[in-house]
C-alpha cells in the first residue's frame, strides 16, 4: 500500500474514538453562529487532547490515555443512507487529486524505471469518510454516545430551567423506546451542562452567579463555564486571524449537509440487525439477521419533536444555498481558543475519563456477580480461558441463527460493552482479554455477527498491545471479513475489517498477505471500492522487496477500469498511465494499444486534447497487431478526438507515416517521351534511381567540359550540377532552381495500419521569400508568403491501401526570384469505408491537418568536437533559391539506333531546341564514350542535310576508282579536334552565330561506331550550355542523356609488321629510293566471327587504309591470282592480305609534314572511300587505346596513344637506340560492308576496324571480344628493391641488323666432269639503328635436323668462316662467300648466323639476330 500520514496505530485509534452528543438551547446556537459555526464545529478542532491521560483498572492500576482524540457531533447527526453515502465517497475521492508538486516515489527494479507517486491522499479520503460515515450498529458500542453535552446560554432568563428541558429531553431520546437512533453506550449517560457565555454580548457577572449555582446543583465536575466572542466584529483587513475550522470543515461538508436531508427524508426506525446497512453502488442492502418490526418515523431530528434551535432553520426540509465561503471565529480571539481547549480538556479529563472507568468497574462487578466468579476479571479470564474450552467450528458447519437476539443486559454484551470502553481509552491487553471471552460465547450461540466483531476487535487489540506480547492474529481478521462477507453479508463492516488488516500487515511489511487481502475485497457491488483496493494491492505489489513491476501495472490496469466504471476519470486516467510505464516499449503491443486507447478516451472526456491526442497518435503510428477492424474503431475515434478539439488551426496528423529522410526533390520539367522517330534525351526524372558510381561519374564529365570551357582551369565555386535531391545527394548547400520550371517533392508516405486511408487535398506547405538578384545586394521585396490555406498543385484524391508504402509527387511552379522553404504537407485525411464510402457518416470523420517535413543532415565527423559527439550537418534540400531565368535546352536524337555491329558506322540526327524564353550560346557535349560518336569537321560535307534524303545514302565519302596502288592524303589532327596525342573527350557544337535563339530548334548529323567489343555499352552524353546573359547564380546547365547500345561481334582484325629482305638494288629510281628509305611486310588476317547474328549473311572487304606519321601501306603484294576483288567472308571464313609499306616521303616543310598524318588507302574493289575525310578519320583519330595497354592498367581520363615510347629518366640513350629499331607505328583501317537481311528487306552495312601495329614481328589485333582473365598469383611479401636497371632486352636487340643473301635461283653444274660446284653468294647486312654495331659471322653453323636434311641438302663454305666488322649508323655493307656443293639438289643457304652488339655496350654479349627467311637454291647436274 502506498504511503499514509499517519502511522496504522494512529490510524486505528482515530478510527475509534469516544462519541459525545451535543444538545443546544437555540440562544446558545445563536452565540455559536455569530461565529458562522454550530457548537460541534466550534469545537472540533481542539478535540484532541494534548497532554496524556489517567484512569484505574478494576485492579487498580494506572492506565495512560496518551493523544486522546473524542468526538463531539449533534444528537440529531443520523448515518445517511447507501446512496448518500455512495456520494459522499465519490465526492471525497474526486476532491481528492494528486497535487502538481506531489513527490514521487521513483522505483528501479531490473530495466524499469518507473515515476509512482509516494502517497494516495484519495485513499486516506475515501478511508476516513468511509469510517466516518459508518452507522452505530446493536452487536458494537464503539459508535454509541457516551455523554451529552447540554449547552445553555448565559442570556436565558432562567438557565437552570433550559437545562432541565434539554436533560428531560435527552432522557426521552435515550430511554423513551421511540428512537433507534442516536444509540447510547450505557443507561446512565454523562449529562455536562455548559453555560455559554457571550463576552461581548452578556453580563459577565450575571454569568459567573449562574455558574456558582451550576456547580452547587451539578458539581464541579459536571458543569463548566465557556466564554467566547470577545470581539465584537469581525477582524479587519489587516488583522489575520488563524481558522482551525477550515480544513474539518472542508472534510465534513457533505456530512453537514447530510442533516437537512435527514430532517427532510425521515429516518426509518431498525432493530439491531436492521441497523447495520451494505452500501454499495446500488440499493442498501438489508442484512438477513434483520428483523420484521414495525418502522418509527420519529427521530431525534424531527422538526415537529426537536428541541435543539440549530434545527429551526431546517423545520421546511428545504436546503439554504451554499453561500461564498465565510470566515470561521470572526468573533474569537487567541484567548477564546485557549478557552475552547481548555474546555474539551476539562470535560474529558474531569467528566469523560472519570466517567468511563466507573462504568468499567461496574461492568466488572456486574459480570463477576452473574457469573458467580471471583471479584477479579483477571481471574475469571483465566477460568474462561484453561478449562472447558469450546472448540471453534469452520464458518461453512455455522448456521445463520436470523432469530437470535441478546438483550441489552445479556452478559455476553456486557462483556462486549466492556471490552469496547478498554478499547477507547486505550487498555488494550483488558480489552484483548474480553474480546476473546466474549468471542467464544458468540460463537458458542453462532451469533456469527457478534463473534465477527469480536474477532475483529480482538485482532486490533492484540496488536496495539505496548510490547507486543502476542502476535498480530491475522487468521481472526480473515475469519471476521469471511463472516461478514459471506454469513452476514455485510460489505461494510468486511471491507472496514480489510483495511484495518491492511494496515496492519503493511506496517510489518506483509505487503503480499495484504495484496491478497485487498484483493479479495473486490466485487462487483462497488466499483469505487473496488478500484481502490485494487490500487493499493498494486502499490502492495510494486513495494515488496523485489518489486512485482508487471503484477503492478496489471492491477492498476483492473483498477484503472474500475475506477472509470465508478466515474472517476482523473483517477482512471492517472492509473492507466502509470501502468503504461511498464508496457511501453516491452512488446506488449495489445495491451500497450489497449492502455493508450483508454488514456485517450479519458483524456478527450476531461478535456485533455493534448493527451487524447498523444495518445490516440501512439496507437495509429506503431505496427499494430490489432485486427482491422479494431484498427479501423481507433482512427475513427482518433479523427473525432481531432474534429472536435482542432477546428481552427492545422493539427499534426500522425497518419500515414511520413519518411521525411526519403523526401526527393527535382528540379525541372518532366521528362518528354519520343515523338515518332523522335527519341528524347533520358536526362534525370524522379522514376531513375541513385546510382553514387553513376552520379561520380556525371561530375566528373561535367567537371571536364566547365574546365574546357573555361580555358582549362575550374573555377573554385564549381559544383556539379544536381537535378534530383535524396539521402544520397550532398545537400549542405541550397540548391538553385530557375523561376517559371516547376520544382517536383516526391514524398513517401506509409499506412501501417491495415485500413485504407483516404487523402484528399493534398498540397505542400511552403514559405517563399521574394529577393531581386539582379541588384548589387539582394534585398528582400516583401514580407515572407506561405500557403497555410491554398499550395500550388493538388492531388484531389490520394488513397494508401492497408500496409502500403506509396509515393506522393507534388508540383510548386515559382514566379519569382527569392528563397522557398518546402515547410510540408497539408491534407484532409479520412477514412474510407468500402461499403459506406458514398455515405454521409463516412464524409464526417475527415479532419484538415498537416505534417512537417523534418529532414535530418549528415553526421558531421571533420573536426575532434565534431567526432567526439553527435552533431548533424544542414539538409538543404527543401530550401531552394530561385534564380533568374536561364536557358533550357532540349535534345532529339533522330534515327538512333539501338543495336550495331562491332565497329559498324552509322548515321543518325540530332536535334537541339532551346524551350525557354532566354537564348543559349557555348554549347558542348562531353562523353564517356568518344570514340563512339563525331560531328564530323569543320571541313566535312554534310549533304545531305535532312535525315530524310540521308536515309539510303553511304555515311562514307567514297569515290569511284579501279584498284591501284594506295592514294595519299595528308591530313593534320588538329583538323579533327585533336591536340598532341590526346583523344578530344570534350566537343563544341557549332551554333548559327555561335547562339540559339529562344524557341529555335538546330537539327546536325551524328555519325556513330559500334564499340570494338560485343555486348550491352551504356554510353553517356553530358550537354553543356551557357545563358547569353550571365547570372550571378547560375553559370550554366547541363542535360544528361544515356544511350544503351548492343554490339554484335562482326570481324576479328590480325596484322603483322616484318621486316622486308629487299635491300637497294638495280631496280627503278623510285624503286631504290623506296627500299633505300626502309619499307616492310605487312600482313593482315581476317575473320568472319559473326554467327549469323542480326540477320548478317557475309561481310566484304572493300578497302584496307593505313594512317601514321611515318609508315604507309604502298601497294597489295598479294599474286596477281589470288587476288579477290569485293573479297567475301561468310560465316567462320577467314582471309589474309599482304601489302607493303613504306616509309612516308618528307617534304620541304619536315617538321610540318611529321606532324601531319599519311591516310593511303587501298581499295579492293571498284569504289574507294576517302578515309582521311568524316566520319573515317574522326574515329581514327577518337580510336581507343591499343589492346596492348588494355591488358595492364586502364588508363583513365585524357588517354595518350604511345606509338613511339619515349625514354623514360631511367633509361640511357643505347636502350633507347635499341627499341627504336623494332617499334613501328601504323594503324591499319580495314573497310567492310555487311548484308543483313531484315523484314525481306536487304541492307548495306558499314563499317571499320583498327589494328594499331607497334612492333616488329609483333601480331597486333582488333579488340578482344572479352577480357582475358588474370592468373591469381600468390602475393609474396619481401622488401622494396631498387629498380632495375632499365636494359634492352634480347628480342629489341635481335633487330640491330638486317641480313639478306644474293645468289641465283638455279645453278647447272657439271658434276661427271668436275666432282665440286662453287656458286658466288652475297650477304648484304645492314645497320638497323643509329648507332655504330660490332657484328660476327658465323659460316660454321650447319643444320642438324634430320627433317632439313630430307628437304635440303648438306653443303659447305669455302674461304674464311667467320667474320668480325664494325658498321656505321645504317651503313650498308656487302660481304662475298663462296659456297661448294657435292651434288645436285635442294639447298638451304640460310645457314650464316649473325651477332651483333651496340660499340658502346662494353662487356654485353653478342645477341643472335633474327635469321632471314630461307634461302633456296637449285643445283642441276648438266
Amino acid at each position: 500500500m502506498a504511503q499514509c500520514a499517519q502511522s496504522v496505530q494512529e490510524f486505528i485509534q482515530d478510527s475509534f474514538v469516544p462519541m459525545v452528543a451535543v444538545l443546544c438551547s437555540e440562544e446558545a446556537e445563536r452565540v455559536t453562529r455569530r461565529n458562522s459555526l454550530s457548537f460541534p464545529e466550534l469545537l472540533r478542532p481542539f478535540c484532541r487532547l494534548p497532554s496524556e491521560g489517567h484512569l484505574r483498572d478494576p485492579n487498580n492500576q494506572v492506565v495512560v490515555v496518551k493523544g486522546l482524540r473524542i468526538s463531539v457531533t449533534g444528537v440529531n447527526t443520523r448515518p445517511p443512507n447507501s446512496g448518500e453515502v455512495r456520494k459522499v465517497l465519490s465526492q471525497a475521492v474526486s476532491g481528492c487529486q494528486p497535487p502538481e508538486g506531489l513527490p514521487a516515489n521513483v522505483i528501479t527494479a531490473g530495466d524499469y524505471d518507473l515515476n509512482i507517486s509516494a502517497t494516495t491522499p484519495w485513499f486516506e479520503a475515501y478511508r476516513e469518510n468511509f469510517l466516518q460515515s459508518m452507522p452505530p450498529t446493536d452487536h458494537e458500542f464503539l459508535n454509541h454516545y457516551l455523554a451529552c453535552m447540554l449547552v445553555v446560554s448565559s442570556r436565558e432568563a432562567v438557565p437552570t430551567e433550559q437545562f432541565l428541558k434539554l436533560s428531560q429531553e435527552q432522557h426521552r431520546i435515550q430511554h423513551s423506546g421511540e428512537y433507534t437512533h442516536p444509540k447510547w453506550f450505557i443507561p446512565n449517560t454523562l449529562k455536562y451542562y455548559v453555560l455559554l457565555h457571550d463576552i461581548s454580548d452578556g453580563d459577565e457577572q450575571r454569568a459567573d452567579s449562574v455558574y456558582e449555582d451550576m456547580k452547587q446543583r451539578y458539581g464541579t465536575q459536571g458543569c463548566y463555564l465557556l466564554k467566547i466572542n470577545s470581539r465584537t466584529d469581525a477582524a479587519g483587513p489587516d488583522e489575520q486571524m488563524p481558522d482551525p475550522w477550515s480544513q474539518y470543515l472542508q472534510k465534513t461538508n457533505l456530512h453537514n449537509n447530510l442533516e437537512i436531508v435527514y430532517v427532510r427524508w425521515p429516518w426509518i426506525s431498525l432493530t439491531i440487525s436492521g441497523a447495520i446497512l451494505a452500501f454499495s453502488d446500488g440499493v442498501p442492502e438489508s442484512h438477513p439477521l434483520k428483523l420484521d418490526q414495525p418502522a418509527d418515523s420519529g427521530f431525534p431530528g424531527d422538526p415537529s419533536e426537536s428541541v435543539n434551535s440549530a434545527d429551526a432553520a431546517k423545520k421546511q426540509g428545504v436546503v439554504t444555498p451554499v453561500a461564498a465561503p465565510t470566515t470561521h471565529g470572526a468573533c474569537l480571539t487567541l484567548n477564546d481558543h485557549d478557552r475552547i481547549r481548555q474546555f474539551v480538556q476539562e470535560f474529558t479529563f474531569r467528566g469523560l475519563l472519570p466517567h468511563i472507568e466507573k462504568n468499567i468497574r461496574q461492568l466488572n462487578d456486574q459480570l463477576v456477580s452473574r457469573k458467580g466468579l471471583s471479584r477479579s476479571l483477571f481471574s475469571a479470564t483465566k477460568k474462561w480461558f484453561g478449562g472447558g474450552k469450546v472448540p471453534e467450528k469452520s464458518i461453512a458447519e455455522l448456521k445463520n441463527t436470523a432469530g437470535l437476539l441478546y438483550p441489552p443486559e445479556a452478559p455476553e454484551l456486557q462483556i462486549r460493552k466492556m471490552a469496547d470502553l478498554c478499547f477507547l481509552v486505550q487498555h488494550y491487553e483488558l480489552a484483548y482479554s474480553c474480546y476473546h471471552t466474549a468471542k467464544k460465547d458468540f460463537l458458542s450461540d453462532q451469533a456469527m455477527l457478534y463473534a465477527a466483531g469480536a474477532l475483529e476487535m480482538a485482532a486490533v487489540s492484540a496488536f496495539l498491545q505496548s510490547g507486543a506480547p502476542r502476535p498480530y492474529p491475522a487468521h481472526y481478521m480473515e475469519t471476521a471479513i469471511q463472516t461478514y462477507r459471506d454469513v452476514c453479508k455485510n460489505m461494510v463492516l468486511a471491507e472496514r475489517c480489510a483495511l484495518l488488516s491492511a494496515e496492519v500487515l503493511k506496517s510489518q511489511a506483509k505487503y503480499s498477505d495484504a495484496a491478497t487481502l485487498l484483493i479479495k475485497m473486490t466485487s462487483e457491488d462497488s466499483d469505487l471500492r473496488s478500484a481502490l483496493l485494487l490500487e493499493q494491492a498494486a502499490h502492495c505489489f510494486i513495494n515488496m522487496r523485489s518489486p512485482m513491476v508487471r503484477k503492478f501495472a496489471f492491477h492498476m490496469i483492473l483498477s484503472g477500469h474500475r475506477y472509470s466504471k465508478a466515474g472517476q476519470k482523473r483517477h482512471a486516467l492517472r492509473c492507466y498511465c502509470q501502468a503504461m510505464q511498464v508496457y511501453k516499449g516491452k512488446g506488449w503491443t495489445l495491451a500497450e494499444d489497449h492502455i493508450n486507447f483508454t488514456i485517450g478516451r479519458q483524456s478527450f472526456t476531461l478535456r485533455q486534447p493534448e493527451n487524447a491526442v498523444a495518445a490516440f497518435r501512439h496507437i495509429l503510428i506503431n505496427d499494430s497487431k490489432q485486427t482491422a477492424t479494431q484498427q479501423n474503431a481507433f482512427l475513427r475515434e482518433y479523427l473525432y478526438v481531432y474534429k472536435v478539439n482542432n477546428e481552427s488551426s492545422l493539427p499534426q496528423l500522425p497518419l500515414p507515416c511520413l519518411h521525411s529522410a526519403q523526401t526527393r526533390v527535382f528540379f525541372g520539367h518532366e521528362r518528354r517521351l519520343a515523338q515518332g522517330e523522335k527519341q528524347a534525351a533520358t536526362h534525370v526524372w524522379l522514376d531513375h534511381p541513385y546510382d553514387r558510381e553513376q552520379a561520380q561519374l556525371w561530375a566528373e564529365l561535367e567537371e571536364q567540359v566547365v574546365a574546357v570551357a573555361n580555358r582549362g582551369s575550374v573555377p573554385i565555386s564549381f559544383q556539379p550540377t544536381q537535378y534530383c535531391l535524396s539521402s544520397h545527394t550532398d545537400n549542405l548547400r541550397y540548391p538553385l532552381a530557375v523561376v517559371e520550371e516547376p520544382i517536383f517533392v516526391e514524398i513517401v508516405f506509409r499506412n501501417p495500419l491495415k485500413v485504407p486511408l483516404a487523402l484528399s487535398d493534398l498540397s505542400l506547405l511552403w514559405k517563399f521569400t521574394a529577393k531581386d538578384f539582379s541588384a548589387l545586394q539582394g534585398g528582400t521585396l516583401g514580407e515572407p508568403i506561405t500557403n497555410e490555406n491554398e499550395a500550388a498543385t493538388v492531388i484531389p484524391e490520394f488513397t494508401v491501401s492497408p500496409e502500403e508504402t506509396k509515393v506522393a509527387r507534388l508540383k510548386l511552379l515559382p514566379h519569382k526570384t527569392g528563397d522557398l522553404h518546402v515547410l510540408g504537407v497539408v491534407y484532409n485525411l479520412g477514412t474510407r469505408d468500402d461499403e459506406n464510402s458514398a455515405s454521409e457518416g463516412s464524409q464526417l470523420m475527415i479532419v484538415r491537418g498537416r505534417q512537417d517535413l523534418e529532414i535530418q543532415g549528415p553526421r558531421l565527423n571533420m573536426t575532434k568536437e565534431e567526432k567526439t559527439s553527435v552533431r548533424h550537418g544542414p539538409d538543404r534540400r527543401l530550401d531552394p533559391i530561385i534564380t533568374p531565368p536561364m536557358p533550357l535546352l532540349e535534345v532529339f536524337f533522330i534515327n538512333f539506333p539501338s543495336s550495331l555491329l562491332c565497329g559498324e558506322i552509322r548515321k543518325a540526327w540530332v536535334e537541339f531546341v532551346n524551350v525557354s524564353a532566354a537564348p543559349l550560346a557555348g554549347l558542348r557535349v562531353a562523353s564517356t564514350h568518344p570514340e563512339f560518336f563525331t560531328f564530323g569537321s569543320a571541313a566535312s560535307d554534310l549533304t545531305p542535310v535532312t535525315p530524310t534524303a540521308a536515309e539510303h545514302c553511304s555515311a562514307y565519302k567514297t569515290m569511284a576508282t579501279p584498284p591501284s596502288d594506295g592514294t595519299v592524303t595528308l591530313v593534320s589532327a588538329a583538323t579533327f579536334g585533336v591536340n598532341g596525342n590526346d583523344r578530344p573527350t570534350v566537343v563544341d557544337i557549332p551554333l548559327t552565330g555561335g547562339v540559339l535563339g529562344p524557341g529555335e530548334a538546330l537539327q546536325i548529323p551524328l555519325w556513330l561506331r559500334g564499340p570494338d567489343r560485343e555486348g550491352v555499352h551504356e554510353i553517356h552524353f553530358l550537354f553543356y550550355y551557357e545563358s547569353v546573359e550571365k547570372n550571378a547564380k547560375l553559370s550554366h546547365r547541363v542535360l544528361r542523356h544515356t544511350a544503351f547500345i548492343c554490339a554484335s561481334r562482326s570481324l576479328s582484325v590480325k596484322a603483322t609488321a616484318c621486316r622486308s629482305n629487299t635491300l637497294p638494288g638495280r631496280g627503278k629510281k623510285e624503286e631504290r629510293e623506296e627500299e633505300r628509305s626502309g619499307n616492310m611486310l605487312v600482313f593482315v588476317d581476317v575473320e568472319n566471327i559473326n554467327t549469323s547474328e542480326a540477320g548478317v549473311r557475309e561481310f566484304h572487304i572493300v578497302q584496307v587504309s593505313s594512317s601514321s606519321r611515318q609508315w604507309r601501306l604502298h601497294k597489295c603484294i598479294n599474286p596477281n591470282k589470288l587476288v579477290f576483288y569485293n573479297s567475301k567472308l561468310a560465316s567462320r571464313e577467314r582471309g589474309k592480305l599482304c601489302f607493303r609499306a613504306t616509309r612516308c616521303r618528307t617534304q620541304e616543310g619536315e617538321k610540318c609534314t611529321l606532324e601531319k598524318y599519311t591516310f593511303a588507302d587501298l581499295n579492293l574493289g571498284n569504289e574507294q572511300i576517302v578515309s582521311s575525310m568524316t566520319p573515317c578519320a574522326d574515329f581514327f583519330f577518337r580510336r581507343g587505346p591499343p589492346s596492348e595497354s588494355r591488358k595492364g592498367v586502364a588508363p583513365t581520363g585524357l588517354i595518350r596513344r604511345q606509338s613511339l615510347t619515349p625514354a623514360s629518366n631511367a633509361d640511357d640513350s643505347m636502350t633507347s637506340i635499341v627499341r627504336k629499331c623494332s617499334e613501328v607505328e601504323l594503324d591499319i583501317i580495314v573497310l567492310w560492308k555487311a548484308y543483313v537481311v531484315e523484314d525481306n528487306k536487304q541492307l548495306i552495312l558499314e563499317g571499320q576496324l583498327h589494328v594499331a601495329l607497334q612492333t616488329i614481328g609483333k601480331e597486333a589485333c582488333s579488340l578482344s571480344q572479352k577480357e582475358d582473365a588474370q592468373e591469381m598469383v600468390l602475393l609474396k611479401f619481401k622488401p622494396d628493391l631498387p629498380p632495375p636497371v632499365s636494359r634492352p632486352t634480347l628480342e629489341q636487340l635481335s633487330h640491330l641488323i638486317k641480313t639478306c643473301l644474293h645468289y641465283p635461283e638455279s645453278y647447272d653444274h657439271p658434276f661427271p666432269q668436275k666432282s665440286l660446284c662453287m656458286v658466288p653468294v652475297t650477304l648484304t647486312l645492314s645497320n638497323c639503328s643509329l648507332a655504330q654495331v660490332d657484328v660476327i659471322i658465323d659460316l660454321r653453323h650447319k643444320t642438324t635436323s634430320p627433317e632439313s636434311l630430307e628437304v635440303h641438302g648438306s653443303f659447305t663454305w669455302l674461304g674464311q668462316t667467320q667474320y668480325k666488322l664494325q658498321l656505321r649508323p645504317q651503313e650498308v655493307h656487302r660481304l662475298s662467300l663462296q659456297a661448294c656443293f657435292f651434288q645436285a639438289g635442294v639447298y638451304n643457304l640460310g645457314t650464316p648466323r649473325v651477332f651483333a652488339k651496340l660499340a658502346q655496350s662494353g662487356t654485353m654479349c653478342e645477341t643472335s639476330q633474327q635469321s632471314a627467311m630461307p634461302a633456296l637454291i637449285i643445283i642441276n647436274s648438266v
